[in-house]
């Protein structure tokens, strides 16, 4: 991913919170014949077995009805885009726009990007387990959450046999924070407040992110 200096986040602590409020990724695959496939995936990222060179596990589940699978070789490459908010920024919000008239529109967004080697699996114990970590992950937040050990035994079966098992064993972890860091602090607090206002939710939620920024510094 292209990321420019005032763009860059480090910090593992915010990377792995951002992927964790959002969890789901467009999961893209080149086939043998140079097909580029990508569909979207609820996820969960592992973290909690970490070294030099490996990331984490990305584990998720695909349509057994999709093409995806079918052209994933184990161990091959692949790269896993987690999006968070976005929004359009107005030149209007900026300091010059009435003198030297240098300003463009551009966009503020959040993406991480997962990158590692996949492995595909159709046993329906290892999809047992990554469908009730993916459920007791999203249901934890619920006021009384819902077990995969409530659903009818075969109709569980039934639906396992529908889905495929992905594992990524991340081996590299970009982030970017695009939020006007490259303009003045001046410039950074009329954006903000400029979204903050906006109809549109996404928008107020990079204008949160923009001020939480600014505050830390």
């Amino acid at each position: 991913m292209y990321i420019p200096k005032p763009f860059k986040i480090d910090d593992w602590k915010e990377i792995t919170s951002f992927v964790k409020r959002h969890p789901a990724v467009d999961l893209v695959t080149v086939g043998d014949g140079g097909e580029i496939f990508s569909t979207l995936l609820p996820c969960v990222w592992d973290t909690t077995n970490l070294r030099s060179g490996y990331f984490g596990t990305l584990i998720t589940h695909i349509s057994r009805g999709n093409e995806q699978w079918k052209n994933i070789r184990q161990d091959q490459n692949a790269l896993a885009i987690v999006h968070g908010a976005q929004a359009y920024i107005s030149p209007s919000n900026y300091e010059n726009k009435n003198t030297d008239h240098k300003v463009v529109p551009t966009w503020n967004y959040q993406a991480v990007h997962l990158s590692g080697t996949l492995e595909v699996s159709e046993d329906i114990e290892s999809l047992r387990k990554i469908v009730t970590e993916l459920t007791e992950f999203h249901e934890a937040s619920r006021k009384t959450p819902w077990s995969a050990s409530e659903t009818n035994p075969e109709y569980m079966e039934a639906q396992l046999k529908g889905i495929v098992a992905i594992t990524m064993t991340v081996t590299k972890v970009e982030a970017k924070y695009k939020l006007s860091q490259n303009r003045s602090k001046h410039d950074q607090q009329t954006v903000a407040e400029d979204l903050a206002n906006s109809a549109k939710l996404e928008e107020r939620v990079i204008a949160t992110e923009m001020q939480r920024n600014l505050n830390q510094g």
